[in-house]
């Protein structure tokens, strides 16, 4: 499905994109007939509930089936990524007739749902959102508000999109206490529960991007004509709580997409480089050109995209069968996943954005040339370090909340654990660099520590990559190339990528103070 079906439309897609005209958007040749055979496959239902037609099957097996989605088209599989998280919080929080309505329609990705959270004037700051809900009187709220960055708002894969929308009722606290989770579909049901009236729900406009240009990012208006329905999900004021269940594995599933476009450039970049004659070998008395792969330097930035990408493919799947722990009631595994997933998220994200641009500069001249396809690959990865919390933003809720989960408890148990099983003597200094740091921060002054979190946030990621990396390479003892390959990148990364974040320590421990040292007028 994935090398057959969704990576021959990955190019078509980024040259057609998305178009929009008189109110309706059309996705790229080829994408209804994909989306429908992989509905037809079964794949949105992987994880969920097999009452509702789902499979019912875990997380992590699940993060292997998205990676291939993903890494053959990330803009098409965008589209199912924003229906799973409707589908976690349906079954967490909706009430059984919604579930009943729509929950299988969703599963079986007859229709699609979105998540609607940013406004133009809020951004991430969810306490600011304007979109208003009216009691109806019926026990329907009406919904009026605008929404911006709105993945596959609309478009024509299914005959309804299922908008789950966050407002605020007028009597409702400020800040996020006062914000509910709404259900809005595109058409109201009939008394059949098929797809009826119109439901007030239009789209403005569709966004011009740097890259994904095949995924519709919509601008939403609610309720232009005071006639779009809504139904609560979960109790008034409670749509925060309904939004982490949404937002928490999407976090981890845009981890995994960092992963994906990092294994789809690795593997573009390695076939160029044997394919590409140029040069003979340095010191060699043959002079016959060579592959760019016999080059020690093109070695070295195709080991380190392979390292790197296998190292965060380890922390996401490793989040992902927290995830399944979790699930099954282990608490442990629940506070381990708290902490680690905006390790996951950011980690994740940025080894995405760092691998595909190696992959241009294996390219040469030619990444910059779009007849490649190398630099799509950058231009696709470059949102994932912003969307579904900025990066940022995760390195603050590292140092911010995270790290004083169970008093500390569930930050010093991730050190124990690593500490009992690594080997090298490296990878044990940026452990306990780590450990040292994340007590220091967890009493700072706040600027302090928030001017602390990104480097910190990094260091940890690759000491826990490290951990994992160093227990693969230690597993992979046979004598094929996977093994050997394997074993090098383990090495290649406990050897040369833990000191480069040992080196992150001055700006993990620096004091806030030389941020603010000058006026903001003297930026």
């Amino acid at each position: 499905m994935a090398e057959g079906v969704l990576a021959p439309l990955y190019r078509i897609g980024d040259k057609e994109g998305a178009t929009f005209a008189n109110g309706t958007v059309t996705t790229a040749t080829g994408w209804p007939d994909a989306y429908r055979r992989w509905t037809e496959g079964g794949w949105m239902g992987v994880t969920a509930p097999e009452a509702h037609g789902g499979m019912g099957l875990p997380h992590l097996l699940n993060a292997g089936c998205i990676e291939a989605w993903n890494g053959a088209n990330m803009a098409f599989a965008l589209a199912p990524l924003l229906s799973v998280g409707a589908i976690e919080a349906l079954v967490a929080h909706g009430s059984d007739d919604l579930r009943a309505a729509y929950l299988d329609r969703i599963v079986s990705g007859e229709w699609a749902a979105t998540m609607n959270l940013t406004e133009p004037q809020a951004g991430s700051d969810l306490a600011a959102l304007r979109t208003r809900a009216e009691r109806a009187g019926d026990g329907t709220y009406r919904i009026t508000g605008q929404k911006i960055f709105i993945t596959y708002g609309e478009h024509d894969l299914t005959d309804n999109i299922v908008h789950l929308v966050l407002a605020r009722l007028p009597d409702a606290p400020a800040g996020t206490r006062g914000i509910s989770l709404f259900l809005v579909p595109k058409y109201r049901l009939d008394a059949n529960g098929a797809p009826g009236e119109f439901n007030d729900v239009r789209v403005v406009s569709i966004e011009h991007k740097m890259g994904l240009h095949a995924s519709p990012t919509c601008v939403l208006s609610f309720g232009d004509n005071d006639d779009c329905i809504g139904e609560l999900i979960g109790p008034v004021n409670g749509g925060m709580r309904a939004m982490f269940t949404m937002m928490n594995n999407a976090r981890l599933n845009v981890g995994l997409q960092g992963v994906q476009v990092a294994e789809a450039a690795t593997q573009k970049a390695v076939e160029y480089a044997r394919e590409r004659i140029q040069s003979a070998r340095a010191g060699s008395a043959d002079r016959t050109p060579v592959a760019i792969i016999e080059h020690p330097d093109v070695r070295r930035m195709l080991l380190r995209m392979k390292a790197q990408t296998q190292a965060a493919r380890a922390l996401v799947y490793y989040a992902a069968g927290q995830v399944d722990r979790a699930g099954l009631g282990d608490p442990a595994a629940n506070m381990r996943l708290e902490l680690v997933t905006p390790l996951a998220k950011a980690h994740g994200t940025d080894i995405g954005c760092e691998v595909a641009s190696i992959g241009v500069q294996v390219h040469g001249g030619m990444g910059y040339i779009e007849e490649t396809g190398a630099a799509q690959f950058y231009r696709d990865a470059r949102i994932t370090p912003i969307y579904e919390g900025t990066n940022g933003i995760q390195a603050a809720d590292l140092v911010g909340r995270k790290l004083g989960l169970d008093n500390g408890g569930a930050f010093a148990a991730l050190i124990a654990d690593m500490r009992a099983e690594v080997a090298d003597a490296g990878l044990r200094d940026l452990i306990d660099t780590c450990d040292s740091i994340g007590h220091t921060l967890a009493t700072a002054d706040v600027d302090d520590r928030l001017a602390a979190s990104y480097p910190f946030l990094t260091m940890l990621s690759v000491a826990t990559c490290g951990w994992l990396m160093e227990r693969q390479g230690r597993a992979a003892t046979g004598h094929d190339a996977f093994a050997a390959m394997k074993r090098a990148a383990a090495a290649f990364y406990v050897g040369q990528i833990v000191p480069e974040a040992l080196g992150l320590k001055a700006a993990a421990t620096a004091s806030a103070q030389v941020l603010y040292s000058v006026p903001a007028e003297a930026f």
